[in-house]
């Protein structure tokens, strides 16, 4: 796998009471790649990405054992706030925070963590990100509407514009899609394949045909573990495992 932007080796995550989550998850996420992360409910999918950005440990009790790198340094050496800006994630439904604009949801990160942008910066930014989140257009003469006024599908893009506006290496989706209709799914979709060219893309989903569509490297989970992991065409054509095959075939799930 060319250009590692994050390697994890023999991962074991845990909930309060010595719940073992994920057991030994040992891959790499590719540059400029869309790595999917699938496998039934329950098994682990959201605990990885939480772990990557240093989520997981927020929870009461949970740990974790193991090596994360991002770009070859190990993120339990960084400081979470700077750590999650260089990994942003996007949840499952969209959150724009209610009480500010559409152009405010964009730079909340700088305002959240006190960094000091020109206004002609952040009218840059701005525009940059909900450029690249594919919602400049729609948006461009209401920046000053607050962000809940806009459709399922446009509030999830502008979570991910502010997300981008950070300028992160890697972007964490945590089932995107899931709270949107298919045409907003369609929007999602094409803005992903798009938007890895400039940042590693994580994606978990629920949704195999998703995964298909839209991603290069395909991991699969089942009860912690990695079962799985390589080239989506390969891990959807000839599955080495068992469990990949019942997974993909719909025998569970």
């Amino acid at each position: 796998m060319e250009g590692k932007v994050l390697e994890i080796s023999n991962l074991n995550a845990y909930y309060a009471g010595g719940l073992a989550v994920l057991k030994n998850v040992t891959m790499n996420f590719s540059a400029k790649k869309v790595t999917a992360v699938m496998g039934p409910s329950g098994c682990g999918k959201s605990t990885l990405i939480r772990c990557l950005n240093r989520m997981h440990e927020m929870n009461s009790g949970a740990r974790t054992e193991g090596l994360i790198k991002l770009l070859g340094e190990d993120i339990y050496l960084i400081n979470p706030i700077m750590l999650r800006r260089k990994i942003g994630m996007v949840f499952q439904r969209p959150n724009p925070f209610p009480t500010m604009s559409i152009y405010n949801n964009v730079i909340a990160g700088f305002k959240l963590n006190s960094i000091k942008k020109s206004k002609v910066e952040l009218d840059r930014i701005v525009e940059d990100s909900l450029r690249s989140a594919a919602l400049w257009e729609e948006v461009k003469d209401k920046l000053h509407k607050k962000g809940t006024f806009l459709s399922g599908g446009q509030q999830q893009r502008l979570c991910i514009a502010r997300a981008l506006a950070m300028n992160p290496d890697v972007l964490l989706l945590d089932e995107p899609t899931s709270a949107l209709d298919p045409k907003s799914t369609m929007h999602i979709e094409e803005l992903i394949v798009e938007l890895k060219k400039e940042v590693a893309i994580i994606l978990v989903t629920h949704n195999i045909a998703q995964a298909g569509r839209v991603s290069d490297y395909t991991a699969f989970l089942y009860l912690g573990e990695l079962v799985e992991f390589g080239t989506t065409e390969k891990l959807f054509t000839v599955p080495e495992d068992k469990r990949t095959e019942e997974y993909l075939t719909g025998k569970f799930g």
